[in-house]
């Protein structure tokens, strides 16, 4: 493993101030599953909707929300599918049990539709709550996500499959 490899995977880099808080964060890595973390934040952006006054008219709203939650569960439906079709591991929180790399179907389209139709569930939420603050949720569950999840997820993902991830890495975008 090159020096950048290594700090990449230890968090360490030069000019590191703070190792134990780099430390701390990689802790959470791969630790909660990601439709624990979307639930989670789902939850705490109702309680902060409950906080704020209502729409003025709710069927539009409802009915953007619904498309959006649609949307959002294609998402998540299509890379669960492509992963079962291809016979490899759909579990995140061990992502060297891979045992192909998927780039067929959705995965042409984004690298990440799992995570990403978590997040258009997550904006169909905010949006139905119409509430501000509650759009703070599917900004919070991407940036935990692409943190603690993803970018594990793809260290393991360049070790297991090397030149063939990183051209899929450069043709594909993470979210879309």
């Amino acid at each position: 493993m090159s020096n950048a490899n290594t700090a990449l995977v230890t968090g360490a880099s030069a000019g590191t101030r703070h190792p134990q808080r780099k430390e701390a964060m990689s802790s959470l890595e791969l630790k909660i599953p990601p439709p624990v973390v979307a639930l989670l934040i789902a939850l705490a952006m109702w309680g902060i909707a409950r906080l704020a006054p209502a729409a003025d008219e709710p069927s539009v709203r409802i009915a953007i929300a619904l498309a959006l939650a649609v949307v959002g569960v294609a998402f998540s439906v299509s890379g669960a599918v492509a992963f079962r079709r291809a016979k490899t591991t759909k579990n995140p929180m061990k992502p060297q049990a891979a045992s192909s790399l998927v780039i067929a179907g959705v995965y042409k389209i984004t690298r990440n539709p799992m995570y990403l139709g978590l997040s258009l569930v997550l904006l169909g939420w905010a949006v139905f709550l119409w509430s501000a603050w509650a759009l703070l949720g599917p900004i919070v569950f991407m940036a935990y996500i692409a943190r603690f999840q993803i970018a594990p997820e793809e260290r393991v993902l360049a070790s297991l499959f090397g030149r063939e991830y990183s051209a899929y890495k450069a043709k594909v975008r993470r979210w879309l």
